[in-house]
């Protein structure tokens, strides 16, 4: 290799070592600025290779940030600005940039804003791992909280709630409450995500963060309701009686509230509703929401009594938040549909959960994780109340660019809505999708024609006709999974189906798939009594090739034998000798085991004992049919919408539902009193005061009238008095926006 290819070689390699470049500028004046360095002179090639390679492997990695070290220490904004871009672009890439610290804190308390914003970014990243130069910022931090921008104060808090050092914790609390009173909003929404953090780096200032979300609860800005309560189901979700005088502003506040702020709230009032008003599901109930008496009312009191009895009225607070909920299944945010549909899912009336059904279907529509989430929610939805989804069947059809998760969610919805009227149109459409070259489907959609032959006694007869067809199928998927399907079909009517498994029988050699040979044999053994001839020739080929055949198969060889052995031991004694031996030496200790087993259970001898007698009993005992249910059958222990109910297993974090309450709790607690009474009156007293100090600005005898009409009345002197100060005050007011406005007019008048 040339000294030049050396030199060259060099500088890729301090390239690739220094992450290329911070940008695409800088990348390519260091490479210029590398590429003379490392040229060779033709006198002195190899001094210039030595200096090029010493460039490449050591000085670039020691000096490859001095030059944004010296951009963030100059003078000039713009060279700062542009340097923390690049740092904030090395962050974002994943590479180190801690050594900048020292230098990045240094314009903490500069002036420019976007510098400061990108300064935080960088602080909120490596404040943990450079705690001692952290905690040098603190008070600037501290005097940016009371900046007169808000966003500079929340930018403030943000950062240091973010710098985790345990040292700071009063500072943070201190700074949370103070922003917690707030003139922003957006301040005191930042305070609210501020207190999730300080919570999980010390739990122990629980208490303290309960009062100040006891107090940001009571804020009326709808920028704060969503985070705030945020913070209570992290802190403390537990604490219901905090929600009692906030229920109702929480329910008005909803709709103006932000998307994700209102899949919180809706989630929390979810849990709240379960625990504060009874169920609206009570068997026989009559629904009398208005609870309004007729004028005329001849009815007897026995009558009276049982309507009583029988009648549901609901909650007021119970209905104001169905009704302010409703408007949000229009939102174009797929998770507050999701949100709303699981609030009526669980707290609506049954005649009422329609009305999410087409909000739901909509969702369909969208991207094919929000369609996985969705179709899952349906699914488990459908197998309760068939009559939500069943007008919207058509939406259910598989297309040819789903996934196969959505493809396997969608053949469930089907199968958990087909019904005695709608049968023959599902199983039309299941016979395409048997032919789908997707073959995880097709045994998914084998699998739904046999649930639907097991649910529907009508076409039971015909699905396993359809499915014995299939067994002659070219694909091997198909064909195991017919026959494992057959199986459990043949388990509800043995004796009108023997034909079918003569058939499966011939069929045997053909099909290599180690289930569907182990389910035919498990099929020959159960019911061998039926075909007395045909099962001992498949014991004889199944002895030939016992030692070639899969694990599951030999159990079910071993099992056949047995069967066979106590119902005709004249034909096949010595073949289950020989297949008993031959499993006694088998490499799987299962196998082995089973075959002692069975030798001592059916053959007698001195060792066997009484268990010989019961042989029969044991092997031959019927078996109850296998139920086929929909694998969403127990997900509704669970609530919709959740990663636990989407999982199937309980997440961390899950919070469980409450049962309704028997008796309902007093509804007085959501009462908010009115503390400030008198003003209530204070604006109409001013008006009609007006009215009356406007009169005497202009006329001085209505005025005298109407004194002496005060005076005729009975007034007191203290009220006069008052009359009197009030009518001063607006007549200066008055003769005050007066002046002004002629004072402006000449202003413009002069320009």
């Amino acid at each position: 290799m040339t000294p030049v290819e050396r030199g060259a070689e060099d500088v890729y390699l301090s390239r690739m070592s220094t992450g290329a470049s911070y940008n695409d500028q800088g990348g390519a004046e260091a490479a210029v600025e590398a590429g003379q360095e490392s040229t060779p002179t033709s006198s002195g090639a190899g001094a210039g290779a030595g200096a090029g390679a010493a460039f490449g492997l050591f000085s670039t990695d020691f000096k490859k940030n001095e030059d944004l070290k010296e951009m963030l220490e100059s003078n000039k904004e713009s060279l700062k600005l542009e340097a923390m871009k690049r740092v904030v672009g090395l962050i974002a890439k994943g590479k180190n940039a801690s050594e900048l610290f020292p230098a990045v804190v240094k314009n903490v308390a500069n002036k420019n804003i976007e510098l400061k914003k990108l300064v935080y970014v960088y602080l909120v990243r490596y404040a943990e791992e450079q705690q001692d130069l952290a905690l040098l910022s603190i008070s600037t931090f501290q005097r940016a909280l009371k900046d007169p921008n808000q966003f500079i104060r929340a930018s403030a808090l943000r950062v240091l709630s973010s710098i985790r050092v345990p040292i700071i914790v009063p500072i943070m609390m201190l700074a949370i409450k103070e922003s917690a009173a707030d003139m922003s909003p957006y301040v005191r929404k930042t305070s609210a995500h501020a207190i999730q953090k300080l919570y999980s780096l010390d739990p122990d200032q629980k208490e303290q963060l309960i009062e100040v979300i006891e107090k940001l609860l009571k804020d009326k800005s709808t920028l704060v309701a969503g985070s705030v309560v945020m913070a209570f189901e992290e802190v403390c979700p537990d604490r219901i009686d905090l929600i009692h005088k906030n229920y109702r502003k929480l329910c008005n506040l909803l709709v103006d509230v932000e998307e994700w702020g209102q899949v919180v709230i809706i989630s929390m009032l979810t849990r709240y509703a379960r625990t504060q008003f009874i169920s609206p599901w009570k068997e026989g109930a009559m629904f009398d929401e208005n609870n309004e008496k007729a004028f005329y009312d001849s009815d007897s009191e026995e009558k009276k009594d049982q309507m009583e009895a029988k009648t549901y009225i609901m909650d007021p607070d119970h209905r104001l938040l169905l009704r302010n909920t409703k408007p949000l299944l229009q939102s174009r945010n797929t998770a507050v549909v999701m949100s709303v549909a699981q609030l009526y899912w669980h707290l609506a009336p049954k005649h009422e959960v329609t009305i999410v059904t087409k909000s739901l279907v909509r969702l369909l529509r969208s991207h094919r994780e929000v369609q996985y989430i969705v179709l899952q929610n349906i699914a488990t939805m459908s197998i309760q109340r068939k009559g939500m989804f069943e007008p919207f069947m058509k939406s259910f059809y598989v297309r040819s660019t789903d996934s196969t998760h959505i493809k396997t969610l969608k053949l469930e919805i089907l199968t958990n809505l087909a019904n005695e009227a709608n049968i023959s149109t599902i199983l039309r459409e299941f016979q395409t999708y048997v032919k789908s070259q997707d073959k995880a489907f097709a045994a998914a959609t084998i699998q739904a024609i046999g649930r639907c032959a097991t649910n529907i006694s009508e076409v039971t007869d015909t699905c396993l006709n359809g499915l014995v067809l299939l067994l002659s199928n070219r694909d091997e998927t198909v064909v195991a999974e017919s026959v494992v399907v057959i199986k459990k079909l043949l388990q509800t009517q043995p004796t009108q189906h023997s034909e079918i498994i003569k058939h499966m029988a011939k069929l045997f050699d053909n099909i290599t798939v180690p289930m569907a040979r182990a389910s035919i044999l498990w099929l020959m053994g159960e019911y061998c009594e039926r075909v007395p001839k045909i099962a001992p020739d498949v014991l004889r080929k199944m002895a030939k090739t016992f030692t070639a055949e899969e694990d599951i198969v030999k159990l079910q060889i071993v099992n056949l034998a047995a069967k066979l052995y106590l119902t005709n031991s004249k034909q096949t004694k010595l073949l289950t000798q020989y297949i008993l031996n031959l499993g006694k030496y088998d490499q799987n200790y299962d196998i082995r085991d089973r075959t002692r087993f069975i030798r001592q259970l059916i053959v007698p001898s001195e060792k066997s004992g009484a268990l010989n007698k019961y042989a029969r009993r044991i092997l031959l005992a019927p078996k109850p049919a296998p139920v086929l249910e929909s694998a969403f059958k127990d997900r509704d222990r669970y609530q919709l919408g959740t990663l636990s109910h989407s999982l199937n297993t309980k997440a961390s974090g899950y919070q469980e539902l409450s049962d309704w309450p028997a008796v309902a709790p007093d509804q007085s607690v959501r009462n908010v009193e009115v503390i400030e009474p008198v003003k209530e009156w204070a604006p109409l007293v001013g008006k009609a005061k007006q009215r009356k100090s406007d009169e005497k600005f202009y006329s001085d005898e209505e005025e005298e009238k109407e004194e002496e009409g005060s005076d005729s009345s009975g007034s007191e002197d203290s009220s006069s008095s008052s009359s009197s100060s009030s009518g001063e005050a607006l007549c200066l007011f008055v003769c005050l926006k007066v002046y002004v406005f002629c004072l402006v007019t000449f202003i413009l008048f002069r320009v």
